[in-house]
């Protein structure tokens, strides 16, 4: 079979397929399949096979046969979690309408009949800020909710078992939502752990590669955080202090520590993977410079004494100085925990607390344990480790190339930074890659850094037009801006609602023109929870409503419409 073929051809065997199974008759009914603003999705099926081999090794990305349902089954195109009742109090979720296509035409017009001569370049999924996260580690900051509502959520604990029913929907794809074709692999964008502990590294690549894991630390046989801890401050699922979350209807669910510290099994991604850094994990708390295994924080972090509350006038000073990021390398911080060791909780010291560098951070990249469906390194490889330079290009398809920055200010700060060195290795890139199209990942995006790099990127890459578009997260919010020749595109985390992901698209409309398109994902948990369900599969599903609930939790992380399910013209140089 020929790589590319014409959508015209697919609308063929889109039609075959209805007849076939008896749906022509009825396929209006069936949501998106036939409305005039979906017909890429209803009648522009391109297929095509597998992608080049990569710049960096790789392996062979799925050619598995599509199976026959529509393949935008899954996404939010079809239906989304939607919350119920009136927006006071604990609020269930339920399945509600999906998201419409918005065209956007600010970089190039959309010419009629596209959707006949259009042919698949390549397709991928963006997952971003998943934060798998340890929630007994010392070194976190929870007692800060009391200044700030959002410094501790909670749903935290949980952090696995949603990430693993987002591998499941990943896995689950049949095919990009708007050509079919099969799907060339995953890219995440940085905020993979949250506290840049080895034990969260460790679930991370099992996550992604496919193991069992046990999202525990501590003592074995008992919960060590602050949700038993006897302080209003926080859920406390398990017990029956009336705490400040079930004043607000959060509910009582016995046998949650033992059932959220059970092994649970992750099937691996099917498709290949890539990985980008972000600041979580690089940096400890994901602001403060990282000294690796030496260091006050990094001998607190594997240690035996955990920080519960603060007195208000210290957590008022601790919250302003993280808020500024005026303390990168951890000095009033470090020196509070100094002061406070009597008010400190006792708990089980563990090595797998300890933070990691971004030499290890690379190496476990490298580790055959965590290989998964590939490439080797999932982007990294041996001269990563050693120079400390986490930055790579990667071959996506024919013609399309992708590149992955590291844009942590490794100083310590929570916002973006890029050096000299980095920005000369790009431009490089992007000269040796003039004739091809480019895709550029990072994970903070051009508003998020502190150094003017935002800047200088979309300077640069307005230079090089070549490059298509820019794709990073950290905001936890989606946001797609036009930059004169490329789309940047920020997708929203997989911790906090409506907890997203996002398949990508990149088709030639045989105009002078080039759409990508942009889909939402969920989980595949239930969008209905049931208090009494404490498997894998109901605690993913409590996760993301938990996170609709969290106190303080941002209600516009979804972002307006032509953010989530859009297609992106760009002019094809």
């Amino acid at each position: 079979m020929p790589r590319l073929r014409s959508a015209a051809e697919a609308v063929l065997d889109r039609r075959s397929f209805l007849a076939a199974t008896g749906a022509v008759g009825v396929a209006a009914g069936i949501g998106l399949a036939l409305r005039p603003d979906h017909a890429a999705q209803a009648g522009a099926v391109a297929a095509r096979g597998p992608a080049g081999a990569p710049v960096v090794a790789a392996a062979a990305p799925s050619t598995r046969a599509l199976a026959p349902v529509p393949p935008w089954t899954g996404t939010t195109l079809r239906k989304v979690a939607t919350p119920r009742g009136s927006a006071s109090g604990y609020r269930r979720l339920g399945t509600g309408p999906g998201w419409k296509r918005v065209v956007r035409t600010q970089l190039a017009a959309a010419r009629a009949g596209r959707a006949e001569r259009r042919t698949a370049l390549a397709s991928f999924v963006q997952l971003t800020d998943l934060h798998l996260t340890d929630v007994q580690h010392p070194v976190r900051t929870e007692y800060l909710r009391a200044q700030a509502a959002g410094a501790w959520r909670p749903q935290e604990a949980l952090t696995v078992h949603g990430a693993i029913s987002l591998v499941e929907r990943v896995n689950a794809l049949r095919g990009g939502p708007v050509t079919g074709a099969d799907l060339d692999f995953v890219m995440t964008t940085g905020d993979n752990t949250d506290n840049n502990c080895k034990a969260e590294l460790d679930w991370f690549l099992r996550t992604m590669s496919g193991g069992r894991i046990t999202p525990d630390t501590g003592d074995p046989n008992r919960y060590e955080g602050v949700q038993d801890s006897g302080l209003p401050l926080y859920w406390h699922p398990d017990g029956a202090l009336r705490d400040a979350d079930k004043q607000r209807g959060f509910p009582r669910l016995e046998g949650y520590f033992a059932a959220v510290r059970r092994p649970v099994n992750s099937p691996g991604l099917r498709l290949p993977w890539y990985s980008t850094v972000g600041n979580h994990d690089d940096l400890p708390s994901g602001c403060f410079a990282n000294a690796g295994a030496s260091g006050y924080l990094a001998d607190f972090a594997v240690g035996g004494r955990k920080l519960l509350s603060l007195p208000v006038n210290d957590a008022k000073a601790l919250e302003a100085v993280l808020r500024k990021g005026s303390d990168p390398r951890g000095t009033h911080f470090t020196d509070l925990l100094r002061r406070e060791t009597r008010r400190m909780r006792s708990v089980t010291p563990d090595p797998a607390r300890a933070p990691f560098t971004p030499r290890e951070y690379v190496e476990a990249h490298l580790d055959p344990a965590y290989a998964g469906a590939g490439p080797a390194g999932h982007g990294y490889t041996r001269q990563n480790a050693e120079t400390g330079n986490l930055y790579y290009s990667f071959r996506v398809a024919d013609g399309v190339v992708g590149v992955s920055l590291d844009t942590t200010d490794r100083g310590g700060h929570f916002a973006g930074s890029i050096g000299k060195a980095q920005l000369d290795w790009l431009e490089r890139t992007l000269l040796a890659h003039r004739d091809e199209h480019l895709i550029v990942f990072s994970h903070h995006n051009s508003w998020t850094f502190d150094d003017g790099g935002g800047d200088k990127l979309v300077a640069l890459f307005k230079r090089h037009r070549n490059v298509i578009a820019w794709i990073n997260g950290h905001s936890h919010r989606n946001e797609i801006l036009a930059h004169g020749s490329f789309w940047e595109i920020s997708t929203a985390s997989h911790v906090e609602f409506p907890q997203l992901a996002r398949v990508v698209e990149l088709t030639d409309n045989h105009d002078g023109t080039l759409s990508l398109f942009t889909t939402l994902i969920e989980s595949a948990a239930p969008h209905r929870t049931d208090f009494t369900d404490l498997s894998q599969t109901g605690l993913a599903a409590l996760y993301r409503e938990l996170s609709l609930n969290a106190p303080g939790a941002r209600q516009t992380l979804a972002g307006p419409l032509d953010a989530r399910n859009t297609e992106l013209l760009v002019k094809k140089r």
